[in-house]
């Protein structure tokens, strides 16, 4: 067993790496801010379902089924990137919060309101710190 410094970054490329393999499934450590996260990606359509399960430790696990395009086969998910790491946070105001793509990716932003989407976190006047985006 490793020690993980940065849980969120573990996340991202758990799924990264699966997607790379060409997985259909990928199970991860369960947190509750992995759970908000894997919510958000559910709501914003880029995995197909997922499942928090118990395991005999306490953390639990998540299982992601992830999204392919059914013509190409490629991912859904283009690219995940962590923005926001231990050694350097990110913190963005409502005002400053990013947009990825002309608005077509989200920013995960961690806020008082609990974790939102760049949109959703526009919408409560809320700004945080930006965790990661995904497109």
């Amino acid at each position: 067993m490793s020690i993980v410094t940065d849980p969120i970054a573990d996340y991202l490329t758990r799924i990264r790496n699966a997607q790379l393999a060409g997985f259909r499934i990928v199970d991860i450590p369960a947190s509750n801010t992995k759970k908000a996260i894997t919510e958000i990606l559910y709501k914003s359509g880029y995995i197909l379902k997922y499942k928090f399960e118990d395991s005999e430790n306490k953390q639990g696990l998540i299982r992601i089924a992830l999204k392919y395009d059914p013509v190409s086969k490629l991912p859904i998910i283009r690219e995940l990137k962590r923005v926001s790491k231990p050694g350097r946070r990110v913190y963005s105001n409502v005002d400053e919060l990013p947009r990825i793509i002309s608005g077509l990716g989200i920013y995960i932003v961690s806020t008082s309101k609990g974790l939102l989407t760049d949109k959703d976190a526009k919408k409560e006047n809320v700004g945080g710190e930006v965790l990661c985006y995904i497109y």
